[in-house]
């Protein structure tokens, strides 16, 4: 036969020979496995996975007591320091638009309810972490980050330290990191609840909005 081509078949690919005038010429191709299986199909794959495991390891080690603690504790700091604030301060808002009859808007709102003031207090809330270390109440045994020192209207009334944990990796430094955490995802919302003057902040922020008060002990005990 002058002309003959010939397939043959191998286990992982295939090989086709073909015979032209005396001439032999052979061709390699690859398996549907050989080409779904492409050197940087693995890696990539395993890339996604790892991933995939980091962020649910991180979601996974957020602990209740932690970040629920830091929330009540964000809304605590935030009240106490506008009860401080003179309520008779007042700054201008709404950047002095005209009105249509070509008068100018000279809105006043409470200083302490300013969205100026308020970001200004959120930017130091989380250094107030540093007054607050794990507690365990010795009755029921559950635990949660309070505050130990007192504040200077509070007439040097100091709690029972016996009960605070302060060092370890649950010493107030994670409480610091959860607080920047939730800062920085729900600035927004925490600045319009103190800036309408809302009633439960604490509730609405920790339990309804970001959620990290969601067993019924936090919930009654802390809110």
């Amino acid at each position: 036969m002058s002309r003959q081509s010939i397939i043959k078949v191998a286990g992982r690919g295939s090989t086709t020979d073909r015979h032209v005038g005396g001439k032999t010429f052979t061709r390699a191709s690859l398996t549907s496995q050989e080409i779904s299986m492409s050197p940087w199909v693995k890696p990539v794959c395993l890339v996604l996975v790892a991933v995939f495991m980091l962020s649910s390891t991180t979601e996974s080690k957020k602990d209740e007591a932690l970040y629920c603690s830091a929330c009540v504790a964000i809304a605590e700091e935030l009240k106490y320091s506008i009860s401080q604030t003179d309520p008779k301060k007042t700054i201008h808002v709404g950047g002095f638009r005209l009105k249509p009859d070509g008068s100018l808007t000279d809105k006043k709102v409470p200083l302490a309810r300013s969205e100026t003031y308020l970001t200004e207090l959120l930017e130091e809330v989380c250094n107030s972490m540093s007054d607050y270390a794990l507690y365990e109440d010795p009755d029921t045994k559950e635990k949660s980050y309070k505050r130990f020192a007192p504040r200077g209207n509070d007439g040097g009334n100091f709690p029972d330290f016996k009960n605070f944990k302060f060092d370890g990796p649950e010493s107030s430094s994670a409480l610091k990191f959860a607080c920047e955490s939730i800062v920085e995802e729900l600035e927004d919302d925490i600045i319009s609840l103190f800036a309408s003057e809302a009633g439960h902040v604490s509730k609405t922020l920790c339990s309804e909005i970001s959620g990290h008060c969601k067993s019924s002990v936090f919930q009654h005990s802390e809110l």
